[in-house]
């Protein structure tokens, strides 16, 4: 019996040993996930603080109509560009889950993220009110006084964290230089501490109470997700052809699990599973990954790092692969990951992106709007007809300019007024009554007033090529008889 004993233990601390080798330069996919949130974090909050020229990389400021993109600036007149933004983030979401399932899931939506924060690294790490980050089925008992003071203290610094993201969510509406003013003075910009407030409200109550039901029952995207999937999308999956089927039946008649090592063994003798059920305790979203693709699957892998280090005490690859249906399940092959659905998509998304980058190298650097008065015209004495307009200009450039205009093409029309160039700092607008006067006679029609479209080039002084705009209208000339009768009353 003593030696039987010893067998065993020789058996364990040796299998023990080839784990280590077989793991040796293996890296979780917990860790590299823990990176990329650490990453993604420190862009977020650096990024609104960072400008160019006065821009930012992006901003979509009500406060003052402007869109920030990759540091140029886009006044309210120029938010055509929106469409293709949100074109880009859809057309991007669908390629990506075509490609990699639900990776933006378990790898950069917030959801996730702060999740891991509170979870992961305030209760578990910190507060050690779970034992270990690998059992995310246990539940914790308040009904001790201690775990009660500890959960207290866990909710209240998520909620210092929750304001702060909140802020972080609000730099990209509010440039945080103008943000920390405002809430210098709260009473005087209710609308921003309302947002501020119920943001880290929600963040508060979706973290610590809502949880991953969030993901579940909630979020649009799970619902999304099966119209995306084909046979060569990657997701997390496991292999029944190595570990055993632990579920009788297809789709939603499976039934019967099996949660013993026996009862697989006797099932199917080569079964590579070995019941521990450890890819089941370490899920944040409480499902068997060996039942199949279910939308509550986020793809944060930790099934695959669970298996791994079991399977290798056995000098076996992990059961639970970030694989394809059509490499593990269906064996015809290696994931195909350029196939016609992908192509197509990063080709639209190739071809939206140009599009944005060519309309936005074309952005004007001034706006002028302009309009007619309520007065047609003008007819003095002399026979010398005149048309009124408001300009209404906007310097968009980031340093002040002195701006004129012309008429271009029409030598007979002349400017009365204004007879100079005048300042515009930059951002500024300005309004500007115009008056357009011809000595000419433009057309002999007796009986009716006539439009004659005429071109303005507007433009800055001191840097013409760069920034000028055209713009067309109309000069209204009156009949022939209104013009006599004009000069007739005169004399």
């Amino acid at each position: 019996m003593q030696e039987s004993a010893l067998d065993a233990e020789k058996s364990k601390k040796s299998k023990k040993v080839n784990a280590k080798e077989y793991l040796k330069g293996w890296v979780p996919y917990r860790m590299k996930r823990y990176w990329m949130y650490l990453f993604i974090t420190i862009v977020a909050l650096v990024l609104p603080w960072i400008k160019v020229n006065g821009n930012h990389f992006f901003l979509l400021n009500f406060d003052h109509k402007q869109l920030h993109f990759f540091f140029v600036r886009f006044d309210m007149q120029e938010l055509y560009l929106m469409p293709f933004l949100l074109m880009l983030l859809f057309l991007g979401i669908f390629a990506i889950t075509t490609l990699g399932g639900r990776v933006w899931c378990g790898w950069a939506c917030p959801q996730t993220v702060f999740r891991v924060i509170f979870r992961d690294l305030i209760e578990t790490k910190l507060l050690h009110l779970y034992k270990r980050i690998e059992n995310k089925q246990q539940e914790v008992d308040l009904s001790k006084p201690e775990n009660m003071s500890k959960k207290a203290i866990a909710i209240l610094l998520w909620s210092i964290l929750s304001f702060i993201a909140a802020a972080d969510f609000l730099w990209y509406f509010v440039p945080p230089e103008d943000f920390f003013k405002y809430i210098q003075n709260p009473s005087e910009h209710g609308v921003l501490m309302g947002f501020l407030i119920g943001a880290a409200l929600f963040l508060i109550a979706d973290i610590v109470f809502i949880k991953e039901n969030f993901c579940v029952y909630i979020c649009p995207y799970s619902r999304v997700q099966s119209v995306l999937y084909d046979d060569d999308t990657i997701m997390a999956i496991y292999d029944p052809v190595r570990g055993g089927k632990i579920y009788e039946g297809e789709g939603n008649e499976r039934h019967k699990a099996i949660h013993k090592r026996k009862e697989l063994l006797e099932k199917n003798p080569s079964a590579e599973c070995v019941a521990c059920e450890s890819c089941v305790k370490v899920c944040p979203t409480h499902i068997d990954i060996r039942k199949g693709l279910q939308l509550e699957c986020i793809n944060c892998l930790e099934c695959v790092d669970a298996c791994t280090e079991v399977q290798a005490a056995f000098g076996r690859p992990s059961l639970v692969q970030w694989s394809s249906e059509r490499e593990t399940l269906k064996h015809e092959g290696k994931t195909r990951y350029l196939r016609p659905r992908v192509i197509a998509y990063f080709t639209v998304l190739t071809i939206v992106l140009v599009a944005l980058f060519v309309m936005g190298s074309k952005k004007e650097h001034m706006l002028l709007n302009v309009n007619k008065t309520t007065r047609l015209y003008k007819i003095h004495p002399d026979g010398r007809v005149e048309n009124d307009y408001l300009f209404l200009f906007q310097n968009t450039d980031t340093k002040a300019h002195r701006y004129y205009f012309k008429i271009v093409g029409n030598d007979k029309i002349k400017i009365v007024r204004p007879k100079s160039d005048f300042h515009l700092g930059a951002g500024k607008k300005k309004k500007k009554v115009v008056v357009l006067e011809t000595k000419s006679v433009l057309v002999k029609n007796d009986r009716k007033n006539t439009p004659i479209p005429i071109t303005i080039r507007a433009y800055a002084v001191d840097d013409p090529k760069k920034i000028t705009v055209l713009r067309k209208t109309v000069f209204v000339y009156p009949s022939i008889g209104e013009v006599k009768k004009a000069m007739k009353r005169a004399e």
